[in-house]
């Protein structure tokens, strides 16, 4: 199966996990799609400020890729800077957040939510 860049659909969430500002979500594969346990498969876009409020992840985790940008990863209460090319992941029971704190700068990630 191959999904053009224009068949993928895209959603805009205000104030993420009661972050800031605005994420735009891209869905990169539609659940249906695909036949794995995940639950996003998706680009997320943090213009300046924005961010994805900290939030837990139960009975799944989530893998961020950093594609452009510079990302504040807060893992389970401890704060690393994360560039293009880094990657991290929230277990299930943990707590992340993730914050694009550039004034100029937009941040990509490529991020994919495992369930089981």
């Amino acid at each position: 199966m191959i999904k053009r860049n224009d068949n993928m659909t895209t959603d805009v969430k205000v104030q993420m996990r009661g972050g800031n500002g605005s994420a735009l979500i891209r869905n990169v594969l539609d659940k249906g799609e695909y036949k794995g346990a995940s639950r996003l498969v998706a680009t997320i876009t943090l213009e300046p400020g924005s961010s994805i409020g900290a939030h837990i992840h139960e009975n799944e985790e989530e893998i961020f890729y950093i594609i452009e940008g510079t990302a504040t990863y807060n893992d389970n209460g401890k704060t690393e800077i994360l560039n293009a090319g880094d990657s991290c992941v929230c277990l299930s029971g943990q707590e992340h957040s993730i914050a694009n704190e550039s004034k100029d700068e937009t941040l990509v990630i490529f991020a994919v939510i495992l369930t089981y």
